[in-house]
């Protein structure tokens, strides 16, 4: 089968309410009983503990941000958390706090337009964007706690889509991005199990997605698409065994190196 270019084609709303859903309840339930000041780490300096605030903070901060329809960037991320005081209950607060998000993304017409910090400028982006956010952080509990974990490869694929589409745009709170350069190179991202591709073009005043219009990139990674997902998020090295590299190995460590957040 070959290769498709999926960039900027997001999945139904529905499946991302139906998917926060889920990921939410596995995340609380793999964290649930586990020592809070675990460390986690696929996030250095973080324990369970800081990782549980993390994935229900944001996801309150989210819905705040979907009720009020925002046009403009906030100027306050506060919020009301109503946080136990013992991180002990911290699985429960995160479980606890799953209807009243799933309400806002039922209520919420994904078309309306509204700020978003990256390329798509309506509501379904928080969606997107809270999907990722706990899913990713899903699995970083699951390995903390030493479970196996597993990834949709559908919702895989979409996570590497959703990743790449908005980097361009994330240098606001990763900033290496905005070093990213090249002198007209290109990467691509190929997921083995759904056949799709991404390529990045690496420009001098920076980089962009590109179109596949047949020809080698100057350096590739090849991976089932949950392995790819979680080495964009610097969760997994492409040295790590299921990935296939050709190229220019030295692309990637620049790319690597300036896309972590």
């Amino acid at each position: 089968m070959a290769a498709t270019n999926k960039a900027g084609h997001p999945l139904p709303y529905d499946t991302y309410r139906e998917a926060i859903a889920r990921e939410t309840l596995r995340f609380a339930e793999a964290v649930e009983g586990a020592d809070p000041t675990s460390a986690v780490p696929s996030c250095p300096g973080w324990t369970l503990a800081d990782l549980t605030r993390h994935v229900g903070a944001l996801q309150r901060w989210f819905a705040t941000l979907l009720t009020q329809r925002v046009q403009e960037p906030p100027r306050s991320r506060d919020v009301e958390l109503g946080l136990p005081q013992d991180p002990r209950d911290y699985p429960g607060w995160v479980a606890a706090g799953e209807p009243a998000v799933a309400a806002v993304l039922r209520d919420t017409d994904p078309e309306a337009s509204m700020w978003a910090w990256g390329e798509d400028r309506h509501a379904r982006f928080w969606a997107r964007r809270m999907l990722f956010e706990t899913l990713v952080h899903r699995v970083d509990a699951e390995h903390a706690v030493g479970r196996a974990a597993d990834i949709d490869p559908a919702l895989a694929a979409d996570g590497v889509d959703e990743f790449l589409v908005n980097l361009p745009h994330a240098g606001l709170f990763a900033p290496g991005v905005t070093k990213l350069r090249g002198d007209g190179e290109t990467l691509a991202f190929h997921c083995t199990d759904t056949a799709e591709e991404w390529r990045v073009r690496l420009d001098p005043d920076g980089f962009r997605l590109a179109e596949i219009t047949g020809g080698e990139p100057a350096a590739a990674v090849h991976a089932r698409a949950a392995d790819l997902l979680l080495l964009l998020y610097g969760r997994r090295s492409y040295q790590d065994p299921g990935h296939e590299v050709s190229g220019r190995t030295a692309l990637l460590d620049n790319w690597f190196a300036h896309t972590a957040f």
